[in-house]
């Protein structure tokens, strides 16, 4: 990995602004890790809860302790963590579906969500058993988050359709919007409850675990959603994902996710689950690394000129960083110079193709250990306008960085 000297002098100099950066982002690794390290000890954790279950898994204790271990460490009454979640948007789906019933209303209160849940509630060309298709109505409320005004417009919403639930995305998906801090999410979550105090919050909190002191059920979220392949596995969960909030919801989840009258108490781990157990672990550690990865990444690129979400000295709500390139050929080599310098599958070119939940062709660069991996070092972004890249993740800053710059030395050269 030969860089020209160009980008190796604008890489010293990104590096010398993220330097008070870095320090901040390693109070908050320690902040996190301490509080997940008091989960394990406080939950007893032992060798025996890595133990493979097979058949029905009955009394399975490595299951039983996870969903116990998270439940600290997000400070929840309940929670529900399985490698059989196929996805972040599979958990997500279990959740809205465990929760609602036909004739009721949810209102996104961000917007419109992630490229993936808009077949989960409106359906589409074929649709397999949306919300949508079960009677249940899905909302979405367009406003500026950041606005003065916007917690007045939302209350206004709110009064007009009494939803059952309002559905919060912390991240900012494929858009430019700014991510949610977990105080703005108590915000509008207190809002809510005032108008009504039966109303369920949801978190889609993918992308935002450990990257701030506390988390939404801190400050009144009802349930939170994540995938495992993302900040709270730590690069070394294989799979999975979790729900946590709760009691009460969580266990209508648990009946979605298995059967009704099964709920939680049947599930087998016939690999045990010690990879989840060490992925939670590191995940404060690993978090870390991402949050670098992205700060750099962000003054790297404004210093090259690109415009990018947020600036490297802004708050950080999630390990995701915007940039704004130029074209749909700058996006592709964008990706492409990830790729090169990635750890699997380095000598593969990323190309835009129709990849399943999206709307639009998608380019995406993963050479990860774990398929799809999102913690990892990647990039994608959608081949539509204005032609950004997302990146996320990188366990390892010291490694992640030459793929950034990888990414800035192969579309320099294409100029």
């Amino acid at each position: 990995m030969d860089f020209s000297k160009q980008v190796e002098n604008m890489s010293d100099e990104a590096l010398k602004l993220c330097k008070e950066k870095f320090k901040e982002i390693e109070v908050l690794e320690e902040i996190n890790s301490k509080k997940v390290l008091s989960a394990f000890i406080n939950s007893k954790v032992s060798e025996s809860h890595f133990a493979p279950t097979t058949g029905y898994g009955y009394s399975d204790r490595g299951r039983e302790k996870l969903d116990e271990l998270f439940s600290r460490i997000f400070s929840a009454e309940d929670s529900i963590v399985r490698p059989g979640f196929v996805s972040g948007t599979h958990a997500l789906s279990t959740a809205l579906f465990g929760i609602l019933r036909p004739g009721d209303k949810i209102l996104s209160v961000t917007g419109t969500p992630y490229d993936t849940m808009l077949d989960v509630v409106y359906g589409g060309k074929n649709d397999f058993g949306s919300l949508k298709d079960f009677g249940i109505k899905f909302e979405c409320f367009m406003s500026d988050l950041n606005s003065e005004s916007y917690l007045d417009e939302l209350k206004a919403k709110l009064s007009e359709i009494c939803p059952k639930a309002i559905y919060i995305q912390r991240s900012r998906g494929y858009s430019l919007r700014p991510s949610l801090s977990v105080q703005r999410i108590g915000e509008i979550i207190s809002l809510a409850k005032e108008l009504n105090s039966k109303i369920i919050s949801v978190v889609d909190n993918c992308y935002g675990e450990f990257s701030e002191v506390c988390e939404p059920t801190e400050c009144g979220a009802d349930l939170i959603v994540g995938s495992l392949i993302k900040n709270p596995g730590g690069g070394i969960a294989r799979s999975g994902g979790y729900i946590s909030g709760k009691r009460e919801l969580v266990d209508k989840c648990a009946h979605r996710l298995t059967a009704p009258g099964i709920g939680k108490e049947i599930g087998a781990s016939p690999m045990g689950n010690i990879d989840i157990f060490m992925g939670i672990y590191n995940a404060p550690r690993v978090v870390a690394e991402a949050l670098k990865t992205a700060t750099f990444s962000s003054a790297l690129f404004e210093l090259a000129g690109y415009e990018v979400y947020p600036k490297y000295f802004d708050k950080r709500c999630d390990i995701v960083q915007s940039i704004v390139l130029s074209s749909a050929k700058e996006l592709t080599l964008f990706c492409q110079g990830i790729q090169s310098a990635s750890p699997v599958d380095s000598f593969v070119l990323p190309e835009p193709w129709d990849m399943p939940g999206y709307e639009d062709k998608v380019v995406m660069a993963a050479g990860n250990f774990i398929s799809g991996s999102s913690i990892e070092l990647s990039a994608d972004g959608p081949l539509r306008e204005p032609y950004a890249v997302w990146v996320q993740g990188g366990t390892s800053f010291s490694m992640s960085k030459f793929g950034i710059i990888s990414a800035l030395e192969r579309i320099l050269k294409s100029k």
